[in-house]
């Protein structure tokens, strides 16, 4: 009985972890694609800018290593709430002020992504918290389904965030009102995601015998690994690479580069945004088919270096249809990595690691992506330089494939 009570709320807490999804990406996709335009009207030099969105992934950073390494102590759920409040506190402050110096504490402490996509504690514990009752065959195609809903939230969130700000625009309202009242949905969302984690089960929490219970620091070498902390420290290395590299092109900058470069509103910014999104998502769902031809680690790499050349040749259009094009060509399947990078992660590792190998190559991804926008920023405020982000990010992300590929190309994954 006590099993099948189990199951049943875990069947329970499965909708709510994809709604906080949407709900999550959805806000993500909304200020991400005005979040560049609404610093530059709150007065901040593209140099600022840059220094606020790398402090935001530092800050991202710690508040991930500290919540992701304490979760399957603590509690998943509490500390999934934590993470919504301070969502609703970075919300809060970015409408209600253009401070620089309020604005960058609120993007440090707070929960904001810069890029559309995930960031803060929230993937690496829905993430175990799924594949504890997923085997491996299913793994990849239930995280394309759970990518594909985020995508299609972010790409909601791009096109009603961009459109919400043109709509006021035309009634009159000023840039920076517009935009912090997308800010104010944010904290809305936060307090939606707030309520929904509340109501997950006690199915959401490891199983007792997996529990970690001794006093976890920030100086213990392992965070929580055992066996696979080898393999784990290689992919965190590489995936460092990868979002280093993916930092000089997030969405708010990129977003950024087609209002200077063409002078697109924010308006046709959101379609643009809303197209690439959707087409990300049903990339990431094509992956299992993929993945079930020709292996994980090869649908990884075959897929991510076109869609990189792809990257490349965005600024070397002449034109906007064109630079549109190549960007969403791109989109169509940059996300085909994403469900089999996080299934071969699940995969490689025993399933009492899987918590603490989630946070540590998410924790690495964000150290890797808050470097690089303090670079790219003064670059993307030169016309002649303004390119460069791109070529940086296309040109290091082939030399990530490259090199995951020659690591792992020979190791075999556990039958699990």
């Amino acid at each position: 009985m006590s099993v099948d009570v189990t199951l049943d709320a875990f069947r329970k807490d499965i909708p709510i972890l994809f709604a906080t999804r949407i709900l999550r990406l959805f806000a993500y996709g909304s200020f991400s694609v005005i979040l560049a335009l609404y610093l530059a009207a709150a007065g901040l030099t593209e140099s600022e800018i840059g220094l606020l969105l790398t402090l935001t992934l530092v800050g991202d950073t710690i508040i991930s290593l500290f919540i992701t390494t304490r979760a399957d102590r603590v509690g998943r759920k509490r500390m999934l709430m934590i993470g919504a409040g301070l969502m609703i506190f970075a919300g809060l402050v970015f409408a209600a002020t253009n401070s620089f110096w309020l604005l960058l504490l609120a993007a440090t402490v707070g929960v904001i992504s810069p890029s559309g996509n995930e960031v803060g504690p929230f993937l690496a514990i829905e993430q175990a918290a799924l594949s504890e009752e997923i085997t491996s065959e299913r793994r990849t195609k239930i995280f394309a389904w759970y990518n594909l809903v985020g995508s299609f939230a972010t790409a909601l969130g791009a096109l009603l965030g961009g459109g919400l700000v043109q709509v006021m625009h035309w009634r009159g309202f000023e840039a920076l009102a517009s935009y912090r009242a997308v800010a104010l949905g944010y904290s809305v969302v936060g307090g939606a995601m707030v309520l929904l984690f509340s109501r997950l089960t006690s199915a959401a929490e490891p199983p007792m015998a997996q529990r970690v219970t001794g006093k976890l620091s920030f100086t213990q070498a392992k965070l929580g690994l055992g066996e696979s902390k080898n393999n784990v420290f290689k992919l965190a290395g590489l995936f460092t690479i990868d979002a280093f590299a993916g930092g000089f092109v997030v969405q708010a900058f990129v977003a950024y580069w087609f209002y200077k470069r063409f002078g697109v509103n924010p308006a046709m910014l959101g379609g643009i945004f809303f197209g690439a999104n959707v087409l990300a998502g049903i990339s990431a769902l094509s992956a299992n088919w993929i993945a079930s031809k020709i292996g994980l680690l090869a649908t990884m790499v075959g897929t991510h270096i076109p869609s990189n050349i792809l990257l490349l040749l965005v600024p070397l259009m002449p034109n906007l249809p064109l630079a549109i094009m190549m960007l969403l060509l791109r989109f169509s399947i940059s996300q085909m990595d994403v469900p089999t990078r996080q299934a071969y992660t699940m995969a490689l590792v025993t399933p009492a690691e899987r918590s603490a190998a989630a946070g540590v190559t998410g924790i690495a991804r964000t150290v890797g992506a808050a470097i690089s926008p303090l670079v790219a920023g003064p670059l993307f405020a030169t016309a002649a330089l303004a390119s460069i982000p791109f070529f940086l990010a296309g040109g290091l992300k082939i030399v990530y494939d490259l090199l995951v590929w020659q690591t792992f190309r020979n190791v075999k994954l556990p039958k699990a």
